[in-house]
């Protein structure tokens, strides 16, 4: 099982890098995630991490969880997932962030790709057709595309707050919004 979810994400790449490797900073931001804890932690941030998540179908959420080894890669940068535990144990989810000039405002913006990687359950006759058929399209696809679309809002929301303090006053300086006077 292959799934693929990507977005421009109208921020430079390593500002959106920076929100998405705080994983327990997630719940926060995302109301479909219910928690996120390091079990083991290294100073890269990488580590072994338990998430659990909502899959809502309609008034019903289905709650899902999961641990994985969790790497960082600061220079290229990338983010990896090895599912350790759960029903999805063994996936491997890679999130990229690739910049790309915006030619339309003059900036940066991000291709910000989730590959998962899987080969399903262990089952016995159907673990194939339960990871092609239903875990992967109607699970993993569902989640991680919620997933990226509210950590790229976020991402969009802060980059425009930070293109809006760039903004050349008068005489040439930079403008500064009120609430960050005198910080």
């Amino acid at each position: 099982m292959e799934t693929v979810d990507e977005r421009v994400v109208r921020a430079p790449a390593r500002d959106i890098f920076a929100i998405v490797r705080q994983v327990e900073h997630w719940p926060a931001y995302l109301s479909h995630y219910r928690s996120v804890r390091f079990i083991e932690r290294a100073t890269d941030g990488s580590g072994v991490v338990d998430m659990s998540a909502w899959r809502p179908f309609g008034l019903v959420r289905w709650p899902t969880w999961w641990r994985s080894e969790m790497a960082v890669d600061n220079d290229r940068p990338a983010i990896r997932f090895r599912h350790i535990g759960g029903i999805t144990a063994g996936m491997d989810v890679e999130w990229s962030f690739t910049p790309r000039p915006d030619l339309s405002a003059g900036g940066e913006v991000t291709l910000v790709r989730i590959l998962h990687v899987w080969n399903g359950p262990g089952w016995p006759v159907i673990g194939r057709f339960a990871a092609t058929g239903i875990i992967g399209p109607t699970f993993v696809h569902d989640i991680a595309s919620r997933t990226l679309a509210g950590l790229g809002a976020i991402a969009e929301r802060e980059a425009t707050q930070t293109r809006a303090t760039q903004i050349p006053a008068e005489g040439g300086q930079h403008a500064i919004p009120e609430a960050r006077q005198g910080l």
